[in-house]
């Protein structure tokens, strides 16, 4: 995730491109386009085909470019037209494509830290209500460190041995890091959500089993694959003892980046296929547990490395999917490998938003834009932000992002709570779309970028996002029913009802 900087500074002018009408994105192709077969972008135009009037209206939530409005309830928008004009949005609930698992973002040790030692209990109470009860975010996909990230006050793992010995039976393994904050604050977002999905990531594999003997920088060593699996199984294994059902699992966080200040591993696609189909793979299932692999947890421009061990065939049963990060390159690339395995699942697992990207306006319409449309329409199942809470100085770190934002920051001193602009893209989706909805068809035309989702009771929920320069009128058409709306420059919304 560290080339962060210069990408951000990249996204925020391809934003401004954005709003003034044009559609270049950093690293390739425009986002948030294709993906899934009839939802690429169609002509913007006038329709004079006959619609039938309903009495049926859409819920609007709204967020303006300038925050006048922040994920604001607007009057309901009735489909009462007869005929649709300006740019016309058709959304089509019999074209389906993958299920949603959820949207949320990574409880970090920084964010479990500050959740459970700088708030009093009545603010951590409302705090994590807000964002995982269904009066809420209702965020209902989270992202766990398998050991330290550099949001962590020390560098560990659970399994950290003096420089030189070595612990191949797992004798000094222990939990004991993750049971002061990490475990209580997941289980409490447990509590609040029954439908959360869980998904870990390790940064490093204890330094023994490295060529480097350290968490910082090296490699794994082959001779190592063995009791890294069994070190991952462990932490499945023990994380559902107490009470925390691990669903899915990458086995490196990022692993073409070598870090020099925060632990971090390098793991090439050869080794990464060797791994899962030799060891990872059978271990998992030999323990009977219910985990999903997911390969690569990396950029958009490495698509070649998840591309090589899903051509891997022993590999390749074992790995359900592959876990796309923000960094490099573009969001096709996610449709890229899902058209070459189309049965591998994908899923968007970190972006982060930092003080580099402050600009509400145009940081807002690049993550509706990339992240929530554009990795959705290009496959995804779930989105991820990064840290869910940091403070104000954009920590606890120690090494690595130092200008990092979560999505909410937290007063260290006081407790209070400040949402920053991915709340509420974030909230666009995680509030209206529910896991287990399908996504549907939807195009995207005149400098609107859209993606549909129809929930499991029948609701339909449109995101829109305005990317032009100027305010946009357009037509919503939906089982032969539609409704107009004009949306400011800048601004996304959320459609919901039921026809």
């Amino acid at each position: 995730m560290r080339t962060r900087t210069k990408q951000w500074l990249c996204v925020t002018a391809a934003m401004v491109v954005a709003l003034s009408g044009g559609l270049a994105a950093c690293g390739g192709a425009s986002a948030g386009g294709g993906g899934g077969g009839g939802t690429s972008s169609s002509s913007s135009s006038s329709s004079s085909s006959s619609l039938i009037p309903s009495s049926v209206s859409a819920q609007v939530w709204q967020t303006n470019a300038d925050q006048s409005k922040l994920l604001a309830k607007q009057s309901d928008s009735p489909f009462n037209l007869t005929a649709a004009s300006g740019v016309v949005i058709t959304v089509d609930s019999t074209q389906t494509y993958q299920t949603m698992v959820g949207f949320g973002a990574s409880m970090t040790d920084a964010s479990a830290y500050l959740i459970r030692n700088r708030m009093s209990a009545s603010q951590r109470d409302t705090l994590m209500a807000e964002l995982f009860g269904k009066d809420g975010l209702d965020l209902s996909f989270t992202r766990l460190t398998i050991g330290a990230s550099d949001f962590s006050q020390t560098h560990y793992t659970y399994d950290d041995m003096p420089a030189g010995a070595t612990d191949p039976t797992l004798a000094h393994f222990s939990l004991a890091p993750a049971k002061t904050d990490v475990i209580p604050a997941i289980k409490q977002a447990l509590a609040l959500n029954d439908h959360m999905t869980v998904m870990a990531s390790p940064w490093s594999a204890p330094g023994w089993m490295k060529s480097t003997d350290s968490l910082i920088k090296g490699s794994l060593n082959p001779s190592a694959y063995g009791p890294f699996a069994d070190y991952l199984v462990r932490y499945v294994t023990e994380m559902k003892a107490e009470g925390v059902p691990i669903k899915m699992l990458t086995l490196q966080n990022e692993p073409h980046f070598e870090p020099d200040s925060y632990p971090g591993m390098n793991v090439t696609a050869a080794s990464r296929a060797a791994f899962i189909g030799g060891h990872l793979g059978p271990k998992l299932a030999s323990a009977g547990l219910d985990v999903k692999i997911l390969d690569h947890d990396h950029n958009w421009d490495l698509a070649a490395s998840p591309t090589a061990v899903l051509g891997d065939p022993v590999a390749n049963p074992y790995v359900a999917g592959v876990a796309w990060h923000c960094y490099g390159g573009d969001v096709s690339a996610q449709s890229t490998v899902h058209d070459a395995y189309p049965t591998k699942d994908a899923y968007f697992t970190e972006c982060s938003g930092g003080a580099w990207a402050a600009d509400f306006g145009p940081n807002f319409g690049w993550q509706m834009k990339n992240l929530i449309i554009g990795s959705t329409r290009n496959w995804a199942k779930g989105v991820l932000m990064w840290n869910l809470a940091l403070d104000e100085s954009h920590g606890p770190h120690l090494g690595g992002c130092g200008d990092c934002r979560g999505v909410v920051t937290i007063n260290s001193a006081t407790g209070d709570v400040t949402r920053n602009l991915e709340y509420y893209a974030l909230g666009h989706v995680s509030k209206f779309v529910k896991p287990g909805a399908v996504r549907i068809s939807s195009n995207s035309s005149g400098g609107l970028d859209t993606v549909a989702f129809k929930n499991t009771d029948g609701t339909i929920a449109l995101v829109l996002l305005n990317s032009n320069a100027t305010a946009t009128a357009f037509s919503v058409v939906s089982s032969g029913s539609g409704m107009g709306y004009t949306l400011p420059a800048g601004a996304a919304a959320t459609f919901t009802w039921k026809l």
